[in-house]
C-alpha cells in the first residue's frame, strides 16, 4: 500500500512526465522552491482561475475585478505592517543543520495526535457501522478525551506564547514536546528566531536605500489603496467586493512538498467591504459561500475540514482556514479573515488620505471593515491534482492511472481519434475537431493503438475520447468514451456539440 510520501512522489512524477509541472531552471538543476507551468498544467491552472473568478465575480452583482501591480510604494509595507510583523519562526537543528518553521513542527505534532483519534473513529465505525454514534464517541471515549486535552494544552501555550512574542516559549514547548528533526532524529534545537519573508529590490537607476522596495507578499493591499478608486469609478454600494488573482512572493527559508510552499506563487483573493458591526455575519456568509464552492467540484465532504486560527494576525478578530487533506495530511488551503478596519486605517494614517465610505442609507461616513477569502491558485491545483490521480487495476486485469479532474476544469476536453491513418479517416477527424475547438480545447491524436491512445488522454484526464471509423462515413455517426466509467456510446457527429455543451455548462457546477 502507498504511503502518503508515496502519494506526493507519484503526483510529482506524473506532473513532469506529462507536461503538468516542471522544476524551474530545470537544466541547471533546477531553483529550490521555483515551478514552471507545463503545456497541460498551464491549462488546468487557468481553468482554475476561469472558474473561480466567474463564481466569485460573474455570479455576484456587487464583486468587480481588478489587477494591481506587483510593484507598490514602499510606505505601503509600512502601513499595512509587513515591514515590522511579517515574520515566520524560525528554529535550526544543531545536527541536522537543516532550517524549519517552529509552527510547522508543533502542528505536525498535533496532527499526529489527531490522527490517533481518527483511528479511534475508524475502529468505531468498522465495528458498529451505521450504529455508530460519532458525536457521543469523541464527547465520552477515554483514549480520545486525553489526546483532544493534549491537543488542547498545546494550542493554549503556543498561543500564548505567540500572543506574548515569548519565542523561549516556543523552544521550550518543542522541546517539552519531545519533536525531533525529521531528517537526523536530533532533539538538540537552537533558538527560536523571527525571519522577515519580503524579498526586497531596488527601483531606478542608483542601488541605494532610498530606491529600496519590494515585491508584494500579498495581493490584498493593492486592492486596499484602490477601493475607493473602485467604488467611485463603478458606484458600488457597502457591502461590495473587489477580486484579483495575482502572483506574490515570499522569501520562504524552508519551502518544500512541491508546489505548496514556493517563493513565488498566485494568489485569488477578494476583500469584501461591509459596515461596521456587520463583519461577523459577513465572515460566516463567506466561510459557508467558499466551502460550498470547493464542494462544487466534486470533491467530496472528508477532504475538507475548518480549523480556526490559534493566533490571529495583526489586522484580525476572526479567521480560519478551509484545510484539504493533502498527500502530506490536512494543510490549509484557503483562509477567510474578517480584517477590520485595519488596512483602511493604517493606509488613511500614512498616506494621509482619507478613505471613508459615505452610507447614504445612514447619512454617515465610515471606514469599512473587510471580510477576505484568500486561496492560494498553487495549492487549488495541487489539490486538484492530488485528489484526481487514481491507480486503477481494471477487470481484465490490466492497470491505468487515470486524473479523475472535474470536467470543467480539465485542460483538453476532447480527444479526436482516427481508427487508422488512412480511407478518409484522419480528414473526418479533423473536420470534427475544427467545429469544436472554438467552444473546446481538443487534442487530435492517431499514434499507437486505440488502447495506448486511451490511457494517453485518461492520464492527462481527457473526459470524453470521440473515435472516428469506417461506419462514420456512411453515417455519420462516432463513438464518443467516458474516461470514468470507459463506458461507450454511439452517437450523431450533430449531437456532438449539445451533448459536450450539456457535460461542460456552468450552470450544474456553479448553482
Amino acid at each position: 500500500m502507498a504511503t502518503n510520501e508515496d502519494n506526493l512522489k507519484q503526483i510529482i512524477s506524473h506532473s513532469k512526465e506529462y507536461g503538468f509541472v516542471f522544476q524551474s531552471s530545470d537544466i541547471y538543476d533546477g531553483l529550490s522552491a521555483v515551478y514552471d507551468y507545463g503545456q497541460l498544467g498551464s491549462e488546468l491552472k487557468n481553468n482554475i482561475k476561469s472558474y473561480w473568478w466567474k463564481a466569485m465575480v460573474q455570479m455576484h452583482e456587487n464583486i468587480v475585478g481588478i489587477d494591481a501591480a506587483i510593484f507598490m510604494h514602499p510606505e505601503t509595507w509600512k502601513a499595512s505592517g509587513h515591514v515590522d510583523a511579517f515574520n515566520d519562526p524560525l528554529i535550526d537543528n544543531k545536527d541536522s543543520k537543516k532550517r524549519y518553521r517552529a509552527d510547522v513542527l508543533i502542528e505536525e505534532h498535533v496532527e499526529k495526535i489527531r490522527l490517533k483519534i481518527q483511528k479511534d473513529v475508524d475502529k468505531g465505525i468498522n465495528k458498529f457501522g451505521d450504529a455508530f454514534d460519532k458525536e457521543q464517541f469523541l464527547a465520552t471515549n477515554p483514549n480520545v478525551l486525553r489526546n483532544q486535552a493534549k491537543i488542547d494544552d498545546i494550542n493554549d501555550k503556543f498561543k500564548n506564547a505567540m500572543n506574548n512574542d515569548d519565542l523561549a516559549a516556543v523552544k521550550s514547548l518543542i522541546e517539552e514536546l519531545g519533536i525531533a528533526c525529521p531528517i537526523s532524529g536530533s532533539k538538540e534545537w537552537t533558538d527560536v528566531k523571527q525571519f522577515n519573508l519580503m524579498f526586497s529590490t531596488e527601483i531606478g537607476s542608483v542601488a541605494d536605500s532610498a530606491n529600496k522596495i519590494y515585491l508584494r507578499p500579498e495581493t490584498a493591499q493593492g486592492i486596499f489603496v484602490n477601493y475607493l478608486n473602485v467604488q467611485k469609478t463603478g458606484r458600488m454600494k457597502i457591502p461590495f467586493g473587489i477580486a484579483q488573482i495575482g502572483k506574490a512572493f515570499r522569501n520562504e527559508i524552508v519551502a518544500r512538498q512541491f508546489i505548496f510552499r514556493m517563493r513565488e506563487f498566485e494568489q485569488m483573493e477578494m476583500q469584501f467591504f461591509v459596515r461596521p458591526g456587520e463583519e461577523m455575519k459577513w465572515y460566516e456568509y463567506w466561510k459557508e459561500q467558499r466551502i460550498k464552492w470547493h464542494k462544487s467540484l466534486g470533491m467530496t465532504d472528508d477532504y475538507y475540514r475548518f480549523h480556526d486560527h490559534i493566533k490571529l494576525a495583526h489586522y484580525a478578530n476572526a479567521a480560519c482556514d478551509i484545510e484539504f487533506n493533502f498527500p502530506m495530511g490536512f494543510k490549509e488551503l484557503e483562509g477567510i479573515h474578517s480584517r477590520t478596519d485595519f488596512d483602511l486605517k493604517q493606509h488613511e494614517k500614512h498616506s494621509g488620505k482619507k478613505l471613508q465610505y459615505f452610507d447614504p442609507e445612514l447619512n454617515e461616513s465610515y471606514v469599512p471593515y473587510v471580510v477576505e477569502t484568500s486561496i492560494g491558485l498553487d495549492r487549488m491545483f495541487l489539490a486538484t491534482l492530488s485528489y484526481a490521480y487514481c491507480e486503477e487495476k481494471l477487470e481484465d486485469g490490466s492497470e491505468r492511472v487515470v486524473l479523475k479532474l472535474p470536467a470543467v476544469l480539465a485542460p483538453v476536453k476532447l480527444a479526436v481519434m482516427p481508427l487508422t491513418k488512412k480511407d478518409g479517416l484522419p480528414e473526418k477527424a479533423r473536420e470534427i475537431l475544427d467545429s469544436l475547438k472554438f467552444d473546446y480545447y481538443c487534442q487530435y491524436d492517431e499514434k499507437d493503438s486505440m488502447g495506448k491512445r486511451y490511457r494517453r488522454q485518461d492520464a492527462i484526464g481527457t473526459p470524453y475520447c470521440v473515435t472516428v471509423d469506417h461506419q462514420t462515413l456512411e453515417d455519420n455517426t462516432v463513438t464518443i468514451r467516458d474516461r470514468d466509467t470507459m463506458k461507450q456510446e454511439r452517437i450523431a457527429i450533430s449531437e456532438l456539440e449539445k451533448l459536450l455543451k450539456a457535460k461542460f455548462d456552468l450552470k450544474q457546477f456553479l448553482n
